[in-house]
């Protein structure tokens, strides 16, 4: 009690005004803090403030939108505070392909990503990491499984058999996945979006290129310890509801198939059974230090994350070494160490209850029927009185449970930064990239049906992959005067070598182990090994020239040549072009104070794709086949050779030619940023695999060049910082539009994909030139006729019956556009985050409908269909059991969608008692995800697609694992 007043007569007000050390003028709103405090207020409409309750020689930090801050001591005289405005936006430092240039200097299309609150949020993958966060880069999770892939379009869909996924660069080394990165290790992440800063990589650009830089030591920030926990527990929210046992029973004596006993009574809810309460957690620890010599960052990591669909899981551990010494003024060394270990297990989706897909038998699967076997416990329940393409969800888990997929990759690169003057060095790096993968399966002979007819089965599948990068790059800066120049000329090399191995066995005695070598029966004909190898050799260059960041011009070229192409046309050159004109800068823009910088930019480029094809594409290949040397007579047989393909003598580079406009602006203190992008791409070349009529040759399969397609599109950003101060809010905006074309095609004109139901057996998806690509193809479904039940499909041709020439394009899956924004709100040490993303005009087949509301054989289906047809002239939009059912707009369904993908609360601990016991931050937060979904689709999720990563088929629902919401919960530590 004694030491409040003394402590009362230490602490003093201060008092003082704040203008703007160039005009003068008071600033009002200014942020007046004494540091490491909540203790604050801020300048009142005269640039004045009054902080009380200041301790004698507290430090005072003065905050501005758009100035720099500073830092001043507390003083009983009145302070007179003079702020300098800020570049430090403009100023930022952006990586570009073998280079950094400043944002003010750009001259291409490239987006930024934040990296402030990835601890805050449930991140897997790098990918998550970007949805909804950049302009004109779409990013969908056709899945919700754990670890799940992630599909990633640059500005659309390129390629129509070739990969669309953009080159990943990681501290300098281009990999093909992003799945060995811990998330929280990054630092910063550009996406060079357009030809013009994309095509110094070359062949591998055509898909845009995302940069990444992993975080590093620092001789500033001095030793480091930061410790990141997160748990996560997940929920799927939407249900789709079954027929109970009386419902069901009654649909069936309407099917006439099978005729169940009046006795039978609900035993099951499928749903409870099959889900539950998926969890997370990640644990994430970094060590980081620096001197002016010597700097290094190590950190470690854990990740488990267990699925809704309980067998369902996803495994990580990450380790991570970056270390930099200077070990002489004219030679620093670099060594980028990175190993992952993931191990996964899978559920087989996207197929029906009878095949083994989990998420439709959750509905199929009757609700009479028991988990288990009554008169065998130790085998799961199939007795459904004489259907048999019935299998519940727990028998269809059971099939998989014993799978892992397991990947160990270590990716270490090093490098030498040699500086022979001020102006010129020689960066010299080598990279090793191997991985290790191994799948196996196992299923059990006891348990499943499938498992008892095969006496159980296992498989065990190997690959390696090691790939070699040496690059050398020489830089040339001169600066003279008001003229900046930039000569950059290198090489690069990479080669590959690939080898696999498998072998599959079945007849085990039992579960006790699961390994082939229990197997009695290995399979002769489905076990062996491969090999195969390719390797790129590249020569690039660049020019820049700068006059006072006024005028700005940036050429690039790249010259590629690939093992995979045929040896006259193997090599292809990338040249691209880019110039800015800084208008701010003019004199006759000179005395708007508002504007900060506006600049005008535009850029032309070519890039090239040769992923998607085989490794010996261009040549003639042939099958081999073994034949039964177990057979009298056969016992010193040799295999057997066939014509696998026809050989492409004039093979060569799919290029992809871009054309960019933007511009930049930023007004009011660099309070509001908008960058506005127009684009066009044309993809030439597409490398495609083509069926040919059948002929004389053994083969009737070609990879060649084949069409053409175009992608033009708009996008803008949009950044905010609405208010500034005690509480401040900033808000981050991106909206892209983009439409697809295939342009045209030679010898094969029409391609048909996805092929769904086994009831329907045809494909919905039909590609050709003229339309976007993933089109839907079917029938027109104009309602239930009244009088009969059936669904009246349109007469297109009007030759008065249906056939398949009634069929017409009936859906596009390609979105009109996406769009993602978020609102950051502080006060004092509280921080709320939140983000929302979406997408607009894109429809959806729900493939599983088919099952579900097919009222076609003896599953189970959704409640849906207590509204069929039932008697003459009922009005309804459900047809009756039985109707004549075909890909039609019945199952085209709106997926656009709004999405609260994020909610994050966070408090920032500070205090003298944190310090004195050495830590600096001390953050718990909470989070919400995928908290609400706002949609017209009635699935279980529109952010769908069966066929994963497919660029010619998108859109479709077909029992796929379903997203969930997830509540998070973290503390942050640093000491």
């Amino acid at each position: 009690m004694v030491s409040v007043p003394i402590y009362a007569q230490n602490n003093m007000q201060v008092e003082g005004t704040v203008t703007d050390a160039a005009s003068g003028e008071t600033l009002i709103g200014v942020s007046i803090v004494q540091k490491g405090t909540t203790n604050g207020t801020v300048t009142d409409m005269d640039g004045n403030f009054t902080l009380t309750n200041v301790p004698q020689g507290a430090l005072i930090v003065i905050s501005y939108v758009g100035f720099d801050p500073i830092e001043i001591r507390a003083t009983t005289e009145k302070m007179n505070v003079k702020l300098n405005e800020s570049n430090r936006l403009l100023d930022e430092v952006v990586v570009i392909g073998y280079g950094t240039v400043k944002r003010k200097d750009v001259t291409t299309a490239i987006s930024s990503v934040t990296t402030q609150d990835l601890d805050q949020r449930p991140i897997v993958s790098t990918a998550q990491v970007i949805q909804g966060r950049a302009a004109g880069v779409s990013v969908i999770q056709p899945n919700g499984a754990p670890g799940g892939e992630m599909s990633i379009r640059v500005r659309g869909t390129t390629s129509f058999n070739g990969s669309n996924d953009p080159l990943y660069v990681v501290d300098g080394v281009p990999v093909d996945n992003l799945n060995f990165l811990s998330p929280n290790d990054i630092a910063s992440l550009q996406i060079l979006k357009d030809a013009s800063s994309a095509a110094i990589y070359g062949s591998r650009a055509a898909n845009g290129v995302i940069v990444i830089t992993t975080k590093a030591g620092s001789a500033a920030d001095g030793a480091k310890i930061t410790v990141n926990t997160q748990f996560s527990a997940s929920k799927v929210t939407n249900k789709i509801k079954p027929l109970n046992t009386s419902q069901y029973r009654e649909l069936q004596n309407e099917i006439g198939l099978i005729s169940l006993p009046e006795d039978l009574t609900d035993q099951t809810n499928w749903f409870d059974e099959a889900y539950s309460t998926g969890r997370m957690e990640n644990y994430q620890v970094s060590i980081s230090d620096g001197t002016e010599r010597l700097k290094y960052f190590i950190s470690g990591g854990y990740l488990n994350e267990k699925g809704v669909l309980n067998t369902a899981y996803y495994k990580r551990y990450s380790f991570r070494a970056n270390i930099d010494s200077k070990v002489r003024k004219w030679l620093t060394l670099n060594a980028n160490i990175s190993y992952s270990d993931n191990i996964s297990n899978g559920l087989t989706t996207g197929l029906g209850a009878n095949r083994g897909g989990v998420v439709l038998s959750v509905i199929n699967t009757p609700a009479y029927a028991p988990v288990w076997d009554p008169e065998n416990p130790n085998q799961y329940y199939n007795n459904f009185y004489g259907i048999g393409n019935i299998t519940n969800p727990l028998e269809n888990m059971e099939r998989s449970k014993n799978n892992k997929n397991k990947e160990n990759r270590l990716l270490a690169s090093g490098n030498a930064i040699i500086t022979f003057m001020p102006e010129l060095n020689l960066k010299s790096s080598f990279t090793l990239d191997r991985r290790n993968a191994i799948n196996t399966t196992f299923l059990d002979p006891i348990s499943t049906a499938w498992g008892r007819n095969q006496f159980g089965e296992a498989s065990d599948n190997r690959n390696m992959n090691t790939v070699l990068t040496f690059e050398n790059v020489a830089t040339y800066n001169k600066t003279i005067n008001k003229h900046a120049f930039e000569v950059m000329a290198g090489t690069s090399w990479t080669d590959s070598d690939y080898s696999n191995s498998w072998i599959n066995g079945s007849h085990f005695r039992n579960d006790q182990i699961q390994t082939l070598n229990a197997a009695n029966r290995i399979a002769w004909n489905n076990t062996g090994s491969g090999a195969s190898k390719w390797g790129i050799m590249s020569y690039l260059g660049r020019i820049s020239y700068n006059y006072d960041s006024k005028y700005l011009i940036t050429a690039n070229v790249r010259k590629d040549g690939s093992s995979k192409l045929h040896p006259d046309h193997r090599w292809g050159t990338f040249p691209s072009i880019s110039a800015a004109w800084r208008i701010s800068s003019e004199d006759f823009m000179q005395g708007l104070d508002w504007l900060d910088d506006l600049k005008i930019r535009g850029g032309w480029g070519k890039t090239g794709n040769q992923s998607g094809i085989g490794d010996y594409a261009y040549l003639q290949r042939y099958n081999i086949t073994r034949v039964e040397w177990f057979v009298t007579g056969q016992e010193n047989s040799l295999p057997t050779i066939s014509q696998a393909n026809l050989r492409t003598p004039d093979l060569r580079w799919e290029t992809t030619t871009q054309t960019n406009l933007g511009i930049d602006f930023t007004a009011f203190r660099n309070r509001l940023t908008i960058n506005l992008d127009y684009y066009y791409k044309l993809t030439s070349d597409m490398l495609m695999s083509v069926s040919l009529p059948s002929g004389a040759a053994a083969a009737n399969n070609i990879t060649r060049n084949e069409g053409e397609m175009t992608n033009r599109g708009f996008e803008a950003t949009v950044s905010s910082r609405n208010l500034e101060g005690v509480f401040s809010w900033n808000t981050d905006f991106n909206i892209s539009f983009n439409k697809n074309k295939l342009k045209s095609l030679e010898l094969q004109q029409i391609y048909n994909d996805a092929r769904t139901s086994d009831v329907i057996n045809e494909t919905v998806v039909r590609n050709e030139p003229g339309r976007s690509l993933g089109g839907f193809y079917g029938y027109i479904s104009d309602g239930v006729n009244p009088e009969n039940g059936e669904l009246m499909y349109r007469d297109l041709n009007g030759d008065g019956k249906i056939s398949s020439t009634d069929r017409t394009y009936i859906g596009d899956p390609n979105p009109d556009f996406t769009y993602g924004i978020t609102n950051t709100f502080s006060w004092k040490n509280f921080n709320l985050s939140i983000f929302i993303q979406g997408s607009y005009g894109n429809d959806v087949f729900n493939a599983s409908r088919i099952e579900t509301e097919g009222m076609y054989d003896g599953k189970n289906q959704s409640t849906r269909v207590l509204d069929r047809w039932k008697i003459p002239g009922q009005i309804t939009d459900v047809p009756k059991a039985g109707f004549d059912m075909k890909n039609s707009t019945y199952f085209i369904e709106d997926g656009s969608y709004l999405r609260l993908k994020d909610i994050s609360f966070s408090y920032n601990f500070t205090g003298e008692v944190l310090k004195k016991i050495g830590i600096n931050r001390l953050q718990p937060y909470f989070t919400l995800s995928n908290l609400a979904t706002w949609t017209n689709y009635s699935g279980m999720d529109p952010e769908v697609n069966q066929w994963g990563n497919n660029g010619a088929v998108q859109g479709i629902d077909w029992g796929t694992y379903p997203h969930s919401k997830s509540y998070v919960f973290g503390i942050n530590f640093e000491f």
